[in-house]
């Protein structure tokens, strides 16, 4: 078989060009899912009614501190959680639409059915273990936390690819299977001599960038990445997070991105969700997170580095440390250490709720699609004044055009006091909408 005839045979069953991509589809929607360890009353609540959206092409981010509850989310999802973790109740819809033409990657004879051979939606909480078998590492895969845990140690990085391919696509020959493994590890930076290496002889970085070639091999429509760039270098990790953005922008996959390090997600992710003991408690676009944060939590782990630019200012971060969940504060988890606790704070838990958006320049126009949050400072039932940097204004969406009705001026200052992220709101505000007395933001502080 010629050179030719092997990048055919790839390109008709294995290495596919990604489709056109309609990135406000849901791919993956996560709703209600909660997560105990244990049973009974000695349970410990994981994972409380979480509610998540995955969009296709996109990349949303899950952050927050250590034990918050980010990877047990992932894995309980996918249905990868080791006893004595028990799901409770939720349900994770995976739309499948293939990456593939109809009948290229899939017609392999004795796999008919599932729902990875066809458009469809189901429940991965309700399938059986073969569908199971089907959609994983096909349709939805996993970058672990640690490669070198998670590679084998006793075969070479060729020989577990190679067994991904055998598994799953029984059509290719050995020759089509090599040269597939080859353009995986060219495809994340790494010579294809190197396919004989054992995961101990490749550095951190290297076997990182294994993992993802293996979690990309077939194309899949998910891809989930548990803190991919802990443990390595900065240099490293930009280079593995640029990889991934060219990656994502070829093959068209979605990727939920976790990791504890907030900084990491404001270049790559489309979306971000925040997570606190076990509960989401805001969720926005990545620059309205960045840029005008909700909740109190999100501002603390904003204030957590130090800006690359800009004047020097005097560094706090959240006092304290994360509850132990199996002893959560009643009402509000955060509200121990947050410094803008409400009496209602310690009694009842604030639900992820919407929150209107009054956009630069625009009074009276509010937008509350794309920004949720979990605080009794934002209730609009119940107003009462929001500190000053909890309350800017929502920075504009690159893809909205100027307001025709705001003098060129004073867009230019709407939106560069949004992309400054210096408290343009003159002061305190309610939830539901009203204005206060202008006072500075507490410690004079910016993010």
């Amino acid at each position: 078989m010629s050179a030719s005839d092997v990048a055919a045979t790839i390109t008709a069953e294995g290495s596919l060009a990604a489709p056109p991509v309609d990135r406000g589809e849901p791919v993956l929607e996560i709703r209600g899912l909660c997560v105990d360890y244990g049973i009974g009353d000695g349970a410990t609540h994981a994972v409380a009614d979480a509610d998540l959206v995955l969009r296709r092409g996109q990349v949303l981010g899950l952050a927050g501190e250590s034990g918050s509850g980010k990877s047990t989310l992932a894995y309980a999802a996918t249905r990868l959680l080791r006893e004595p973790g028990v799901i409770t109740g939720g349900e994770v819809l995976f739309h499948s639409r293939p990456n593939s033409p109809a009948g290229a990657v899939h017609q392999d004879g004795g796999r008919e059915g599932g729902i990875h051979s066809r458009a469809g939606t189901a429940d991965l909480l309700e399938l059986g273990e073969k569908e199971l078998q089907r959609i994983r590492w096909s349709e939805i895969s996993v970058v672990m936390q640690s490669a070198l845990n998670a590679l084998n140690p006793g075969i070479s990085i060729g020989a577990q690819i190679d067994d991904v391919l055998r598994a799953h696509r029984p059509g290719l020959n050995g020759r089509a299977r090599r040269a597939r493994a080859v353009e995986l590890l060219e495809m994340v930076g790494i010579t294809g001599d190197r396919l004989g290496s054992y995961p101990h002889e490749l550095s951190g970085g290297m076997r990182q960038r294994a993992m993802i070639a293996m979690a990309l091999a077939l194309e899949p429509q998910v891809v989930i990445m548990d803190e991919p760039t802990t443990a390595l270098d900065v240099v490293t990790q930009r280079e593995i997070l640029e990889e991934l953005v060219r990656l994502r922008d070829e093959l068209g996959f979605a990727a939920l991105f976790i990791t504890h390090d907030l900084s990491l997600l404001i270049e790559l992710a489309d979306e971000i969700a925040v997570m606190y003991a076990g509960r989401l408690v805001e969720r926005a676009r990545s620059a309205s997170l960045f840029q005008a944060p909700r909740h109190p939590y999100t501002y603390g782990l904003l204030n957590s580095f130090p800006p690359m630019h800009g004047a020097r200012t005097a560094m706090i971060g959240i006092p304290g440390s994360p509850p132990d969940l199996r002893a959560v504060p009643p009402g509000c988890a955060f509200h121990p250490r947050c410094p803008h606790a409400l009496e209602r704070c310690s009694v009842d838990v604030p639900e992820l709720a919407t929150v209107p958006q009054v956009a630069p320049g625009r009074p009276g126009q509010e937008d509350s699609s794309l920004r949720e949050v979990a605080c009794w400072l934002h209730d609009a039932a119940n107003p009462v004044p929001v500190p000053s940097e909890l309350a800017r204004p929502e920075p504009p969406d690159p893809g909205t055009p100027p307001d025709p009705g705001l003098p060129a001026a004073g867009r230019d200052t709407a939106a560069g006091a949004a992309a400054a992220g210096n408290g343009a709101a003159a002061g305190p505000v309610t939830a539901a909408g009203r204005g206060a007395d202008p006072v500075p933001a507490e410690g004079g502080q910016t993010s």
